[in-house]
């Protein structure tokens, strides 16, 4: 890669707290800058706002009637520059919150699995938890808003102080208040040592010859995991891939060039870098890149609106460089880049300072990399998950009713609407007695969760966007 100083870059949706061990993260080292630069000298403007700070720095010191935190005025005035620019991807990193950035990128530790962000005075999940957490296995979403940890308020409260409620040792449980849309419930989460594997493959159960392969996030190991993966499958019989990156919320910039490397021929175009005044660099696949291991068999990508940063530079590389099919929905849409500076103390700045574009040059932020076959879960996939706090019974109307309806409905059974109507409570007796359940006619916790076990167990045998990829894989 040409034009970039010697660095580290990444690409992060939103100004977060990590509660997992990975993250949206994405660095690599480049060739040094060949450009001439110019000496930066301070103007008299410059001067005059430094003197400015200074001088109220030290008014509230001297005069403020109460005894003052020194090191808090300073934090809250770096943090206070940084909001200043209106970006949510460029923030002021203190010592904890740097911290918990290398800890992401670099190895696994105990916590649930979601990455937040502060919005409208809420803690929020910033994106789409990582497969296979317990915020997962939970079912929290991507714009869950936590408004309880332990039935305390979280309304107003710092973010490190909701990071530092929500994680915890291995085995104990959090008790977490979700607001989605209109409907707000409890979940309760298990907190776990967050896998450091980031690859997951196996041969599919309807064709021998077709590999599937879960790519989770982008970590440090993950191009190495990849190859090995694939070459795994293909001593078991492997003829072709498919790439499953859905909710991959992405990681580093040096593992996804690896990794479109290995599908691309030498010398096409993985990523390009620019700023206003146009492409400033761009990175080639290349032997340098991928050691030489290069993947010829035919591949399909699946990707979703959890998509994100690498996962959206891999999709969009190889769908534009190499022709190679995208299933699915819509990516997140993110592209710009920031780098990270220590600051000397432990802090750092991450700030945007550049664009990412596809090999065709298209800027994907706030569009998204949009896939060549549209196919999505049903509706119901979405719903949140059934009431844990009280049972649903006949005669109750409500949209948790409403989603109860249809999950029974998706599972066989003849119900509709949004009342808990005499089709229901046979629906859920029936349910009780196949899964030797309590036959109460009520969804209590055992029977809410039964049917969500089995609700899962469908869309997974029934998922339209892998099966189109199997099916593309079948015609080639």
């Amino acid at each position: 890669m040409k034009g970039l100083t010697t660095s580290r870059y990444i690409v992060s949706l939103v100004c977060v707290a990590i509660l997992s061990g990975g993250g949206v993260y994405l660095w690599q080292t480049a060739q040094q800058n060949q450009q001439t630069t110019q000496p930066v000298t301070e103007t008299s403007t410059e001067a005059s706002g430094m003197e400015k700070i200074q001088s109220l720095y030290d008014q509230i010191l001297a005069n403020y009637y109460q005894e003052v935190d020194e090191d808090a005025l300073i934090e809250g005035a770096l943090q206070g520059m940084t909001d200043a620019l209106d970006d949510p991807y460029t923030t002021y990193l203190n010592q904890s919150d740097a911290d918990n950035l290398e800890q992401s990128l670099s190895g696994s530790f105990e916590g649930i699995g979601a990455t937040l962000s502060i919005v409208e005075d809420y803690p929020e999940v910033a994106q789409a938890p990582i497969k296979n957490t317990p915020a997962e296995k939970s079912g929290l979403r991507m714009n869950d808003r936590i408004v309880k940890v332990d039935g305390e308020d979280t309304q107003g409260q710092e973010l490190s102080e909701v990071v530092g409620k929500i994680r915890g040792e291995k085995g104990t449980k959090v008790t977490l208040t979700i607001q989605r849309g209109e409907d707000t419930f409890d979940v309760e989460i298990t907190r776990d040592v967050i896998p450091i594997e980031t690859v997951h493959g196996e041969i599919a159960e309807s064709d021998e010859t077709i590999g599937r392969i879960d790519i989770t996030s982008f970590g440090e190991n993950t191009a190495a995991e990849l190859k090995e993966t694939i070459t795994e499958l293909r001593e078991a019989g492997a003829k072709s891939f498919v790439l499953d990156l859905r909710q991959n919320p992405g990681g580093l910039l040096d593992q996804v060039q690896i990794m479109a490397s290995m599908f691309l021929e030498n010398g096409q175009t993985i990523v390009k870098f620019a700023n206003n005044q146009g492409v400033i660099s761009e990175t080639k696949a290349s032997e340098t890149l991928d050691e030489g291991f290069k993947v010829t068999e035919p591949v399909v990508v699946i990707v979703d609106g959890g998509s994100a940063s690498a996962s959206e530079i891999f999709a969009a590389a190889l769908q534009e460089s190499a022709d190679i099919p995208v299933v699915g929905t819509e990516t997140f849409g993110k592209g710009t880049v920031q780098n990270v500076k220590d600051l000397g103390d432990n802090s750092e700045l991450k700030m945007t300072v550049m664009k990412w574009l596809t090999p065709n040059e298209n800027w994907v932020n706030d569009q998204g990399v949009m896939p060549d076959y549209e196919e999505d879960y049903p509706e119901y996939a979405y719903f949140p998950p059934l009431p844990r706090d009280h049972a649903l019974k006949a005669g109750q109307s409500s949209t948790a009713v409403n989603n109860l309806n249809q999950f029974l409905k998706a599972l066989g059974y003849s119900t509709s609407g949004d009342t808990f109507n005499d089709e229901t409570t046979a629906a859920v007796q029936s349910f009780q007695e196949a899964h030797d359940l309590k036959e109460t006619g009520e969804v209590d916790v055992d029977t809410a969760q039964a049917i969500e076990k089995e609700v899962t167990a469908k869309l997974k045998a029934e998922d339209p966007a892998y099966l189109k990829a199997l099916s593309l894989l079948s015609e080639q």
